[in-house]
């Protein structure tokens, strides 16, 4: 067996002469993460979105255990494209797809959740006033249960956009940075 054997002269604070990463990238690199993490959970919300369409469409169960949809789940189908488009930009730093992004996630994604809180909000003070609802999803109030996702989403949304806008932001400085020189 070999013991490793330090240089003699090293106590270990040789350190400060070795390249850094600079602060600028560190900070793509964590953002990329977060909008990675985002995009996965914004994906599951689109899942679920979608499958309750196409069981309701498809006719797989009945009305009783899963209800209609809502009018605004069929445009939130289409928060799809900002997904991509998100997906997309990530790997090259493209800027352009980073908008592209950012343009459609409001008319796709946070346009229809705005719209569904005022569609379903009379459902909702009718179930809550006198306790009666007419949809269901697995035995619960279609009502509440898309409030909740509604909320879980809107909250993905709101994080999305906030950190591709500071993505944006990083790579926008980077491209000045590299103009410059």
């Amino acid at each position: 067996m070999t013991s490793r054997v330090r240089t003699a002269g090293t106590n270990g604070s040789d350190f400060k002469h070795r390249e850094k990463v600079a602060p600028l990238y560190q900070m793509s690199a964590s953002l990329k993460s977060e909008v990675r993490k985002l995009n996965v959970v914004h994906l599951l919300i689109w899942l679920l979105v979608a499958a309750q369409v196409t069981v309701s469409h498809l006719h797989l169960v009945s009305h009783d255990t899963v209800s209609t949809p809502y009018q605004w789940e069929y445009p939130y189908l289409l928060s799809v494209l900002p997904l991509l488009c998100s997906s997309l930009s990530l790997p090259k730093n493209n800027i352009s797809y980073l908008v592209l992004s950012m343009i459609s996630a409001g008319l796709f994604s946070v346009a229809p959740l705005i719209y569904g809180g005022m569609e379903m909000f009379p459902v909702a003070q009718q179930l809550y006033r006198h306790g009666k609802a007419y949809r269901f999803i697995f035995g619960f109030s279609a009502v509440t249960v898309m409030y909740l996702i509604m909320v879980v989403a809107v909250q993905v949304h709101a994080w999305q956009l906030y950190y591709m806008k500071k993505l944006l932001d990083s790579w926008f400085d980077a491209t000045q940075e590299k103009k410059k020189k």
